[in-house]
């Protein structure tokens, strides 16, 4: 596969000139293509003589020299012109780039007519820290940046919405097409998309932390991350994109599962973060043929139904959908609910160890007692699933009504969640949480107290972070036998998987892959 030409560009902002000799060594270990040295971050800065350091003895990859003053979001509040001369030196120096802000463009490039610089070439940059603008705007914005003389523009806005980040990807395709060297970033969590993305629409570049959380603006990913999780060098036009959709999302081990599954086949895809506030709005955005798979995840499994165009009758029937196609014959998308499968031939393979019954044509759960906690969408995948398998169902939600409505609708009895301690008609009963109670960081939660859980003879948790929430380790203490949410998130991910990709899933390698995380 042919690698994209977009550069991954390291910040570098160490409070001294060694850390950050330091920081550029790392750098390039990584595997970056330049680095940019953010001058606002030195605690003293001696033009001369550090730029000569930088330049002269250090010169292991490209340099980026950006000098961002407090009014364009950066730590400089100095006086202007020994900024603006500042990087006039570096240019002077031989820098490979620098960056000035559109507001002094202008000044700037008349400071330096008539002299000639050979080698470096400035980038005129704009940051939105409100919102992403207008189609319109930004096509203005790129025109005015255009103007001043600029080599390379750079736009970079807010995301409010992961939606905003479309009308950056509209104009980075435009200004690939006019061949205008474009950066455009969208800045947050919502915009995380445009700093991986941007390599399948023909940015010039992208920015790749050292550490995570030590960021230059927020949202910008590790350059490990963009390298290996991404594989990044191997995005182009022709790659086609899958994401988890859900709030919160980063949790996620879906795009650590998918990436290198396709890294390891050679299947040009990539699998991404997608923090969705509204769903509709969401894949009325994002319609194109690019866009051709998403895993759905809470709070939107219930809202997926509503939003393709058809629905797989089994998950019609649960009411949620955990897993959306777009039909490349016709664009259509399609709904599935993939969760139970994983998590009922879990619990099933559990409950055979139990009894050594492996092979017979009944389900191990045909006629025992099947506790669900939460009523949302996975535990109407879980109770739909085990009520087909022969069980009798019970629900148990924070809520009894949620409880009781679901209950009716799939036949069974309800209960709140309050009193499920004091809950047991029989033994051997088999509970299934489906809540998010134990996730992490409140891994000290648990929805049922120890004491109840003797009367249990399998106890599965759809948490899968931690891997043994409090309430797996106090069943297995009590001696009954559990189930990882894992089994269920890898069960449910190889249909995803198939669904995708029209591939056999390769579930060795799912195996395998999950082991490590």
């Amino acid at each position: 596969m042919m690698k994209n030409a977009t550069l991954i560009c390291v910040p570098i902002m160490g409070e001294t000139v060694e850390k950050m000799v330091l920081d550029i060594q790392k750098a390039k270990l990584n595997g970056a293509d330049l680095v940019e040295i953010r001058l606002d971050s030195l605690s003293t800065f001696n033009p001369h003589q550090d730029l000569n350091t930088f330049i002269q003895q250090h010169h292991s990859l490209p340099f980026l020299f950006t000098y961002r003053p407090i009014w364009e979001g950066g730590k400089y509040d100095g006086d202007e012109n020994r900024r603006l001369d500042a990087l006039r030196l570096a240019m002077e120096l031989g820098a490979d780039y620098v960056d000035i802000e559109l507001k002094v463009a202008h000044e700037f490039y008349d400071s330096i007519r008539g002299k000639t610089f050979n080698k470096t070439k400035v980038i005129v940059s704009s940051h939105n820290y409100q919102y992403t603008p207008s189609v319109e705007d930004l096509g203005d914005l790129v025109a005015r940046i255009q103007a001043t003389g600029a080599d390379i523009v750079k736009i970079a806005t807010t995301a409010v919405e992961i939606t905003d980040v479309a009308r950056m990807f509209q104009i980075m395709v435009h200004s690939q097409v006019s061949h205008v060297p474009f950066i455009g970033l969208v800045m947050g969590d919502r915009g995380l998309i445009s700093r991986v993305l941007c390599a399948k629409f023909g940015g010039y570049l992208t920015f790749g932390t050292l550490e995570s959380g030590v960021v230059s603006a927020p949202g910008q990913p590790t350059i490990k991350d963009l390298l290996h999780l991404y594989n990044f060098r191997q995005l182009g036009p022709e790659t086609k994109v899958y994401g988890i959709i859900g709030k919160p999302v980063s949790h996620s081990k879906s795009p650590i599962l998918f990436n290198e599954a396709f890294k390891t086949v050679g299947f040009n895809g990539v699998f991404v973060f997608l923090l969705v506030d509204d769903l509709a709005n969401f894949l009325r955005t994002y319609s194109s043929t690019d866009f051709v798979g998403f895993s759905v995840t809470i709070p939107h499994k219930e809202s997926a139904l509503k939003c393709c165009d058809e629905v797989d009758p089994v998950a019609k029937s649960i009411g949620a959908v955990n897993c959306i196609v777009r039909r490349p014959t016709d664009g259509k998308l399609i709904g599935y609910n993939t969760d139970y499968v994983g998590a009922i031939s879990a619990i099933e393979d559990g409950l055979r160890g139990k009894l050594n019954s492996s092979g017979t044509a009944v389900s191990p759960l045909a006629g025992k007692l099947f506790v669900v906690i939460g009523a949302g969408g996975a535990g109407k995948a879980l109770a739909y699933g085990a009520k087909e398998k022969g069980a009798r169902i019970v629900i148990a939600n924070r809520t009894y009504d949620r409880a009781r409505e679901l209950a009716d609708v799939i036949g069974g009895d309800a209960l709140a969640l309050s009193d499920l301690d004091s809950y047991h008609p029989e033994d051997g009963m088999i509970l299934a949480n489906t809540t998010s109670i134990g996730m992490q960081p409140k891994v000290d939660e648990t929805p049922i107290s120890k004491h109840a859980l003797k009367f249990y003879s399998l106890v599965f948790d759809a948490v899968y972070t931690p891997k043994v929430t409090r309430l797996l380790k106090e069943a297995e203490e009590s001696g009954v036998t559990i189930v990882e949410g894992m089994e269920m998130f890898i069960g449910q991910a190889y249909e995803q998987y198939e669904k995708y990709t029209g591939l056999p899933a390769p579930k060795q390698l799912f195996r395998k892959i999950m082991e490590n995380y």
